[in-house]
């Protein structure tokens, strides 16, 4: 930053956006309740850095007389990281939003996801993108401004759901931070891509705007989309959009399902807090990774201990224990093998993948071929199957399409998955919807395609687009965690009514060499990290993320593993999802997506 360029906060923005003396709070305050004192200082030096308890900033103004809910990043705090007390703040906020038929404007400036809480904060990408989608289905617009710099999840969730969408002239827009490129390919990001003015090149935002003129622009897009002008003339425009018929919300009031009133979550996290400048194209040395470290010093080696305590008091929203072929797994304890041990199980090149279990446990196979509209993915396979019986639409990540060989002490070579494969999953999830066919979705990704083509073709909103269709479909949805789960690419296929694992299936924000590349500007520290973010399939199970383990191998054949008796499991693996999908089938329909909608709102969220 410079004298010339301050950075505007987010009340700054709310003061500018508004009508004069109309703004009004909604959040309710969070207590610092973790026990480690490193975070305990770092959260203190940032609420009184800022004057805020969170990261988030929600409530309510007047644009010209009409009243308009509002949520926006506070980036001076640790980063606009979003973690589960931030992604709760927001949820709650949108909930209330629709409730009070509020049209709603965002202001993100984040890096991010909070590394520190692991996987239980990636997953608030998730009710987040709900929440959204509901506010949307219910006729209400959602006008949103990118602000500099918006990166990682939260522009792969709800800063890419907008009807309109602006951005903060010469923001640093992005999915994936140049950091983690570097360090997980060892060349630099190209300069000049990741910019709100290429990206309106490329028609990904609507218009570059400064701040000052967004309160004209948003009452101009209003009075067009709320088709109330004669109100405004007169004032009278307490209210918002048109009112929509019975039915408008998908399930009713379901968007509040799971909602547990007052609960905050055990350990708030920090976020990374890069130096950098609105309102001028970043350079290369200060753009902000996609999730956030939490402390702009160098690493000291500390183990990073608040993903730990994170995973370990999030709660989760299974119960006590949950089911596992072969045995239970409490919600305590070291249960199963280590982060790396599972890691590297999943990197092996002749690890089965979703061709291998089609082949072994489905019939009827019919391959479809991209989007259908002129594009396809060869990271994304794509089929009509009967599995273990049932009839479905099977949408994957196919790791036979990889290049080279998956690596066991690095990241997975597996082929990327870019905007197309994306687009690709989508047209399976409309056909499970149009025929009423169970959805199968198996998640077996080193990540996203993280290039110059992926950005300009807008991977981070297909990514938010698949969250909000996974999440609201109303198809029996089924997801297999098979293997490698490296960051949006493996969410974007996982909001689903039942989620199973393989014992060596994993899910973490982005690949853990990225992770370590954040956290301590090395890669070496890896399956460290891994271990304490909660990325297993046992860590999975305890927090309510996946219902079912599935073991990999008998007794007699552990240290062997799948890859060299492959049928067996694949046998046994198929046999298990053609019953789960058979049962999903049969549910009330009403009934079963409360359940989905239930379960994803409370991830993270004390039990």
């Amino acid at each position: 930053m410079s004298a010339a360029h301050p950075r505007t906060s987010a009340l700054q923005l709310i003061e500018a956006v508004v009508d004069p003396g109309s703004w009004r709070r909604w959040d309710e305050p969070v207590a610092i309740t973790t026990e480690d004192p490193d975070y305990r200082a770092d959260l203190e030096r940032a609420r009184e850095r800022t004057g805020l308890d969170e990261s988030v900033v929600t409530g309510e103004g007047r644009i010209e007389g009409r009243r308009v809910a509002v949520v926006a990043c506070e980036f001076r705090f640790l980063a606009g990281s979003i973690g589960v007390a931030s992604g709760e703040r927001l949820v709650r906020a949108v909930e209330r939003a629709t409730a009070e038929r509020l049209p709603l404007l965002a202001a993100p400036a984040s890096g991010g996801t909070r590394m520190q809480e692991g996987t239980v904060a990636f997953l608030q990408m998730v009710k987040v993108a709900a929440a959204i989608t509901d506010h949307k289905a219910a006729g209400l617009p959602y006008l949103v401004h990118l602000r500099h710099p918006t990166t990682g999840g939260v522009l792969a969730s709800w800063g890419s759901l907008g009807h309109v969408t602006a951005a903060e002239p010469g923001a640093l827009i992005g999915f994936m931070g140049p950091r983690v490129h570097e360090a997980l390919y060892g060349e630099e990001f190209p300069a000049g891509v990741q910019v709100a003015e290429n990206l309106m090149a490329h028609g990904l935002v609507d218009a570059v705007l400064p701040a000052e003129r967004l309160s004209e622009v948003a009452a101009r897009v209003l009075r067009v989309l709320c088709g109330d002008a004669a109100a405004v003339s007169r004032g009278d425009v307490s209210g918002a959009a048109p009112e929509a018929g019975p039915g408008a919300i998908p399930g009713g009031d379901r968007a509040a399902a799971g909602r547990a009133p007052g609960a905050r979550p055990t350990t708030p996290a920090v976020g990374r807090e890069p130096e950098t400048g609105p309102g001028r194209p970043p350079e290369a040395g200060d753009r902000p990774d996609p999730t956030s470290t939490g402390r702009g010093e160098s690493p000291k080696g500390r183990g990073g201990a608040g993903a730990a305590s994170v995973g370990a008091g999030a709660g989760g929203a299974g119960p006590a224990s949950a089911a596992a072929d072969g045995g239970t797994v409490p919600r305590s304890g070291r249960v199963g093998p280590g982060a790396e041990v599972s890691i590297r199980r999943s990197r092996r090149a002749e690890r089965p993948g979703l061709r291998d279990l089609l082949r072994a446990a489905a019939e009827d196979v019919s391959p479809l071929s991209g989007t259908g509209a002129g594009e396809h993915d060869p990271g994304l396979l794509l089929a009509l199957a009967r599995v273990g019986g049932t009839p479905c639409v099977v949408l994957g990540h196919d790791r036979a399409a990889r290049h080279g060989g998956a690596a066991a002490d690095g990241p997975g070579e597996g082929q990327p998955l870019g905007p197309a494969g994306l687009r690709t999953a989508r047209r399976g999830m409309r056909i499970a919807a149009e025929l009423g066919l169970p959805l199968l979705t198996v998640v077996d990704t080193a990540g996203a395609a993280l290039n110059r083509e992926a950005e300009e073709g807008g991977l981070a909103g297909e990514i938010a687009r698949c969250l909000a269709d996974m999440v609201t479909l109303p198809a029996p949805t089924l997801c297999l965690l098979l293997g490698q789960g490296a960051g949006g690419a493996a969410l974007a296929l996982l909001p689903a009514d039942r989620v199973l694992a393989a014992r060596h299936a994993w899910l973490s924000p982005l690949p853990p060499e990225g992770a370590s590349a954040i956290l301590y500007r090395t890669t070496e520290r890896a399956y460290e990290i891994a271990d304490r973010q909660g990325v297993r399939s046992a860590d999975l199970l305890a927090h309510g993320i996946v219902d079912r383990i599935v073991e990999e191998e008998a007794q007699d054949t552990a240290a062997e593993g799948p890859e060299r008796h492959p049928d067996a499991f694949l046998a046994r693996l198929g046999a298990t999802l053609g019953a789960e999908l058979a049962a999903l089938r049969a549910q009330d329909q009403a009934e079963r997506l409360a359940a989905r909608r239930a379960r994803h709102r409370r991830i993270g969220l004390p039990g």
